[in-house]
């Protein structure tokens, strides 16, 4: 596959998750639209897995990355199905943008990484100031619950960076999709508990967006996104898949205002803008060691290569052996 159409795959994919997410709640509550997606998700994951003869390690570090990504997954995801109902889709993105920001200030204090340069500090400051303005406009954005949805939604992505962290230092390099695998099947248990406690019945109808919502999420939001994004790593540099987390919120923000009438205001805009802002900051080194090595090519090329394929890697995709573990 070429790398550009995995990386605008996953442009799109992650762009589009929040509203899927909130069309998915829609007539079929929260907890069963999260349960259902896991469900699909852990059968197309397995399926692949059984297809391409990947096999599903069970050693020690394994089943610790497996035990740490499914209970990440299952705290994380049931605040943000919740949060859903209350606050704009967009701001699903949004608040997620936040992660990196989150995820560096945890391995400096878990991990003990010394990596918290002035750049990466304000824009840490940025993005709290950013997060604040949307806090502060949380009460006009038609909904009674928009607060507690935000609060909600910030915890899910303090959650979710904290398991980022704590895969890292387990340091399993099982296959990705394994990992996949294993994080679903760990999580789906609980997600029928939680369906159970909350609801536990049957939808007596479920609304055709909605359940095209369940089944998209179920198959690109949990395994296509997921493997085209380890995908792109493999072949881009850091500094190219991070503009990922800087285009997604303005696109998701987009697609809510034009095809779920959400309306994003000046202040929404402008907290948005300063968490982009402050995500640019915090991975400033990286952005402008891509800008210095596109104007090399640029220079070298005469400008004729530097949108080419060649600009975002190798395309060539790599086979995937049977039994040899890989990932990261």
């Amino acid at each position: 596959m070429p790398i550009p159409i995995a990386y605008l795959g996953i442009i799109l994919i992650w762009s589009t998750t929040p509203l899927a997410i909130q069309w998915s709640t829609q007539g079929a509550g929260f907890a069963f639209a999260v349960l259902v997606r896991m469900l699909i998700g852990v059968i197309v994951a397995s399926l692949l897995v059984l297809i391409w003869r990947i096999r599903l390690p069970r050693h020690k570090r394994a089943r610790r990355a497996y035990l740490v990504g499914g209970l990440g997954l299952f705290a994380a995801m049931a605040l943000t199905y919740w949060s859903a109902r209350y606050v704009h889709s967009g701001l699903i993105s949004v608040l997620f943008g936040l992660s990196p920001l989150m995820a560096g200030i945890l391995a400096a204090i878990w991990l003990g990484e010394r990596a918290l340069t002035p750049s990466k500090l304000s824009g840490m400051m940025l993005g709290a100031l950013g997060l604040a303005t949307i806090f502060i406009h949380g009460d006009s954005l038609g909904s009674a619950h928009a607060l507690a949805g935000l609060a909600a939604l910030l915890v899910a992505v303090f959650i979710y960076s904290g398991s980022l962290v704590w895969l890292k230092h387990i340091g399993d390099d099982s296959p990705p999709l394994a990992t996949t695998v294993g994080t679903l099947t760990v999580s789906l248990p609980l997600f029928g508990l939680l369906w159970l406690l909350t609801d536990g019945q049957l939808p007596a109808m479920v609304p055709p967006r909605s359940g095209a919502a369940m089944v998209y999420l179920g198959i690109f939001g949990s395994v296509i996104g997921f493997s085209l994004y380890y995908y792109v790593i493999k072949h881009l540099d850091a500094s190219r898949v991070s503009l990922i987390t800087l285009i997604t919120p303005v696109i998701a923000l987009l697609l809510g205002n034009w095809l779920n009438g959400e309306i994003v205001g000046l202040r929404l805009w402008l907290g948005t803008g300063l968490i982009l802002l402050g995500l640019s900051a915090h991975q400033w080194e990286m952005l402008s060691g891509l800008l210095r090595s596109t104007g090399k090519k640029c220079k070298n090329h005469h400008g004729t290569d530097a949108l080419g394929p060649e600009a975002f890697g190798d395309s060539r995709l790599p086979s995937i052996p049977p039994s040899k573990s890989g990932g990261h």
